[in-house]
């Protein structure tokens, strides 16, 4: 090296990493063609680590402090350039800085539904949204296996694969905390907590700490909503055959009334909305009396008298209106064909 490059070349006395704020993970200090002064001093703030890479191995890492860098401190890269006790030259080596803060406020959510087993349902569907947090908990590993000799390393740059990674273990944090999918909404502490301990490993893999999960909303798809909502109703009426026959007449006065305000449906022109509604309330009205037996009221203290049969007649008037209301959209094909088997056996 002549005495102009020697000159020109500058020594580098102390270094150290201002973290800024748009969420840098890992930072290369800018070495150039400048070399390190033996004795120099690393300032390490806390929630940063850094670590030194020679030609592409990692060498030493530093904790957050201010450190003297000798042949002592600096034991590996010592080692790795064959130093010997009273080497005192400057030097170089690549120097990478991490933060080790949480970064907070991350979001993981299904993109499309999951397909899960369920113990209620034997398999459904799900969406679910949450956030997490993370930290860089080893330096050496996440340098290897993610960032790299890259000048920085983002959170932006690691979105994608830690989304894959809260997402590929969904199913077997289920699967762990055995809550059935409508006990979900209510146990979401719980499913986060297993989808956390399911998904640590993967993150502790590249050099990360999961330091927490959380789920904001467990849901179906549509499609699977209706069909939830659907059983949900029926449960509600149980095998009252007149509440069961309400409860789909009220779900059909809005589509008729809308058919009778437009000038079409079952009911005419000149009925309106008014009229529609009271088509809907006298159908619930006679259908429950056509298909719930009036129980003889009694005194009291005396227990009540048994449901009189059905004669042939009105089993086979009844079926005919149910007949009707499957013709008209209000029953569905399973539901007319389980009313029908139901009545037939009164015969």
């Amino acid at each position: 090296m002549g005495l102009m490059d020697f000159i020109k070349k500058q020594f580098i006395d102390i270094l150290e990493w201002t973290e800024p704020g748009d969420g840098v993970l890992a930072w290369r200090y800018p070495m150039a063609d400048n070399e390190i002064q033996y004795g120099g001093s690393l300032t390490v703030r806390e929630s940063q680590m850094a670590v030194f890479v020679n030609e592409g191995k990692v060498a030493d890492v530093f904790g957050p402090g201010m450190h003297k860098l000798t042949t002592q401190t600096l034991p590996v890269l010592t080692y790795l350039k064959n130093w010997d006790k009273l080497f005192e030259s400057p030097f170089k080596s690549d120097v990478y800085f991490f933060s080790t803060r949480q970064q907070v406020d991350q979001r993981w959510g299904t993109a499309q539904p999951v397909t899960i087993r369920d113990k209620d349902f034997g398999a459904v569907r799900l969406r679910a949204f949450g956030n997490y947090a993370y930290r860089i908990a080893d330096p050496k590993k996440f340098h290897t296996e993610i960032s790299g000799t890259r000048d920085r390393y983002t959170v932006e740059d690691l979105d994608g694969q830690l989304r894959g990674l809260m997402l590929q273990h969904i199913s077997d944090a289920v699967a762990a905390s055995g809550i059935a999918f409508l006990d979900l909404a209510a146990n979401q502490v719980e499913f986060a907590k297993q989808l956390q301990a399911a998904t640590a490993p993967s993150f502790e893999a590249i050099g990360l700490a999961l330091e927490s999960v959380t789920l904001q909303s467990v849901s179906l798809p549509e499609e699977l909503q209706k069909i939830l909502d659907q059983k949900i109703g029926m449960g509600m009426v149980g095998k009252d055959m007149g509440a069961f026959m309400q409860y789909q007449t009220a779900q059909a006065i809005p589509k008729l009334a809308e058919g009778v305000g437009q000038g079409g449906g079952i009911a005419g022109d000149a009925m309106g909305l008014g009229a529609g509604v009271a088509l809907g309330q006298v159908l619930a009205q006679q259908l429950s009396q056509g298909l719930q037996a009036q129980p003889a009221a009694s005194a009291a203290a005396a227990a009540p008298a048994a449901p009189a049969a059905m004669g042939a007649d009105e089993v086979m008037a009844t079926i005919e209106k149910l007949a009707e209301l499957k013709a008209k959209g209000i029953l569905t094909e399973d539901e007319f064909a389980s009313k029908k088997a139901e009545l037939l056996k009164k015969l």
